[in-house]
Parts: C-alpha cells; sequence; structure tokens
C-alpha cells in the first residue's frame, strides 16, 4: 500500500553527449558573477574546465573560483567558499565534479550569510534555513551520490570529526544539472566502482523498510538490477556508452527522493560510513560496501520477508524448496560475490581504519529508525568489528 506523499522536484535535467550545449541559455537567467566550484586537477586534465570557462565568458560572466574541494568536503573548505560568495556577491554558484563538490555547493549556498554556526545549525540540528541562500547548479563528472537532483550535502567537521549530512528543502537543490555520461569515461575504476556501490547503497536502504509490495519496490528491484549488469558491461568496457550512461542515470535516480516515496527508510549504514569516513577519508562508496554486508546479515532476521524477496527479485535465486532465512542469507551473500567479482572493497582495514578507531566511530554514529531494527552503540560496534 502506498501512503499519502507529496512529490515535487525542481532540477532541470539535461542529459547526453550534447547537454554541455544547454549550459549558455541557462546561465542567461542568472546574475553576472558565478561561482566554480571544482575538485582538484581532473576537470583541467579531461578539458571540461576549458570548455565550461568558454561558456562562461561567452555568457558575459565574471567566474570566482574555489578549487581543491576533496571527496569528503570539510567545513574549512566550504567556509572558503562562503567568503568567496560574499566577497563577490556571487548570484550563481556552479559546481563541476562529483558529489562531493555539488554537497560542498549546497553547503556554501545555505552557509554564506547565516550569522550563526551553520554546521551546529543546519547539519546538527536541522533547522529551517532562514537566511538568504545562493542558487546552486551542477556539471556532473562522477556520478553515485545523486547529489545533481536532490538536497543532500554532507560535510566533515575536521575539529570535532563529525561527518554529517543533511537534505535541504527543495529551493536548495540544483536548478539545473548537466549529465554527459562521456564526462565520466576517465574516472578510475576504483571511483567508477565505489559510484556504483554508493548508488546500490542508496537503493538497499529505502528499499529495507517495510513489507507491503508497492510500486517503489518494484523501482528499486529494476534499478538495483540496472546497477549490477551495467556494472559488470562498464568493467569490460570503461567507454561502453550504454553502460556508463545507465550507471549515472541509475544513480540519479536513486536518490532524486522518487525512490523513497512510502518508505520510512533505513540510513543507518549511511550513518555508520560518514564516522568512518570522518576518521580515515575513505571512499564512501567503499565504506559502505564494508558495512552493508554486516549490517544487513545483523537485521534480515527482522526482516526476513524483504531480503527473501531481495534474493528472488533483484538476484534470481531460485525459490524452490527454500525457507525464507535460506533465501535471505542467499541473497546477502550474492551482494557480497558481486563485492568480490567487481573488487569492490569489504574490509575497513584495507580502508585505512584501525581497531583504536572502531569505538570512537561507534560512539559518534547518529543512530535512527525506520528500518528493520534500531541499533546500540554497541551493535554498532560488534558490526564495525565483523566487516573490520
Amino acid at each position: 500500500m502506498l501512503f499519502d506523499f507529496t512529490y515535487h522536484n525542481p532540477t532541470t535535467i539535461h542529459f547526453g553527449k550534447e547537454s554541455l550545449n544547454h549550459l549558455k541559455g541557462e546561465l542567461l537567467n542568472y546574475g553576472e558573477t558565478v561561482l566554480l566550484v571544482y575538485g582538484k586537477t581532473a576537470i583541467k586534465k579531461n578539458g571540461i574546465y576549458d570548455n565550461v570557462i568558454a561558456i562562461l565568458k561567452d555568457a558575459g560572466k565574471k567566474v570566482v573560483e574555489l578549487s581543491g574541494v576533496m571527496p569528503n568536503p570539510t567545513y574549512r573548505k566550504m567556509q572558503e567558499g562562503c567568503e568567496l560568495v560574499r566577497a563577490n556577491d556571487v548570484d550563481l554558484i556552479l559546481a563541476v565534479g562529483g558529489g562531493s563538490v555539488i554537497d560542498c555547493a549546497k553547503g556554501i549556498s545555505v552557509s554564506a550569510y547565516c550569522d550563526e554556526d551553520p554546521f551546529k545549525k543546519y547539519w546538527l540540528e536541522s533547522q529551517a534555513v532562514s537566511n538568504k541562500t545562493v542558487p546552486v547548479a551542477s556539471i556532473l563528472t562522477m556520478v553515485g551520490t545523486g547529489s545533481e537532483m536532490n538536497g543532500g550535502s554532507v560535510i566533515t567537521h575536521e575539529e570535532t570529526k563529525i561527518k554529517a549530512g543533511r537534505v535541504f528543502p527543495a529551493d536548495v537543490y540544483p536548478k539545473f544539472s548537466i549529465l554527459n555520461p562521456e564526462y565520466t569515461y576517465t574516472v578510475s575504476q576504483y571511483q567508477m566502482l565505489s559510484g556504483i556501490f554508493d548508488t546500490m547503497s542508496h537503493l538497499m536502504e529505502q528499499y529495507f523498510t517495510g513489507d507491503d509490495a508497492n510500486t517503489t519496490d518494484y523501482l528499486i528491484e529494476a534499478l538495483l538490477r540496472s546497477s549490477i549488469d551495467n556494472a559488470r558491461a562498464a568493467l569490460k568496457d570503461p567507454e561502453d556508452y550504454e553502460a556508463r550512461s545507465n550507471i549515472m542515470w541509475n544513480a540519479t535516480l536513486a536518490l532524486n527522493t522518487m525512490t523513497g516515496l512510502s518508505k520510512t527508510q533505513d540510513w543507518q549504514v549511511h550513518m555508520i560510513e560518514h564516522q568512518l569516513g570522518a576518521y580515515t577519508d575513505c571512499a564512501h562508496g567503499m565504506g559502505l560496501a564494508a558495512i552493508s554486508l554486516p549490517y544487513y546479515r545483523h537485521v534480515s532476521p527482522h526482516g526476513i520477508d524483504k531480503f527473501a524477496r531481495f534474493a528472488v527479485d533483484v538476484w534470481q535465486i531460485a525459490a524452490d524448496g527454500k525457507s525464507k532465512e535460506e533465501l535471505a542469507k542467499e541473497g546477502i551473500d550474492a551482494l557480497e560475490a558481486f563485492c568480490k567479482e567487481c573488487g569492490i572493497v569489504t574490509s575497513l582495514k584495507a580502508l585505512g581504519a584501525t581497531e583504536d578507531m572502531l569505538p570512537k566511530i561507534a560512539e559518534s554514529t547518529f543512530i535512527l529508525d525506520g528500518g528493520y531494527k534500531k541499533l546500540t552503540s554497541e551493535e554498532i560496534l560488534e558490526i564495525l568489528k565483523e566487516c573490520f
């Protein structure tokens, strides 16, 4: 059964090989000054930077730059962007990169004119945005987070060792996002796989709640199967356009809020990984993979029907003569086998964690409900030990 919901997503998506051609027309809707936010050197090496700058100049824009946004954007880096916004009266923040760059751009948008401590107000206390914000847009170069079509922003506060995520309301969503699958060709295999598992984790964390066979669950199952099939195809040929375009669109659909409709949602895996990332700065998707396997084994007895369905409808495991418990185990085993087949990391040690970090990660993890079982800090520590 679908319970009542209101769905609205204001982001315009320009998708495909010629999608950058839409940038100039979109820029005409905004004022003179653009803050260009990007990572380190990747977009300069692959030519995207030069193409974007040429379009910005042709549109008569004054360009201010914030470079060096890291894979886990920090509060300090976000504040650098805030200072640039205020000093230059920025009219549009254009993020060129992956989800971390877009997350940072949204953080700058809501924080630049905040008179209080924005991390405390917006990320820790989830207060309503009460100050002026700056429009955000994006050009996506690495897929996985879905940040190009949602209000999510994950920021790491270095001093407190807290990595916190916040979903902002629709007016903070990117106004438009440009998605050219060819821009993802130069991303390393490791980062491609990290993004694919991030996509799969988003889908699973929305799927493993409730037991109704509603339309949203069918959508999630289809997107999971597509992610699995196209991951294998992209591993064989990293420039398989069909595979890379499907992977890109899967990631967007996985977290543009559509696949969360009528779902209570279980984001505990993300909460654990955020704190893992705060201590190790590991690739987000790889951290999710390592945590997901023991986590789902831990909670599956409390949602056995859905885990059995996961085995049959996602992994195509034959149900004949098997109990729900047997099917649930085989489904999680299939997920683990897929990770190993693709080279997705499943060990915290391999991600830079040390044993002494585990209690600190467990103690600082935000504990949520909404899933099949609400964990304790002690249970989170046990899960971390199992995937160490």
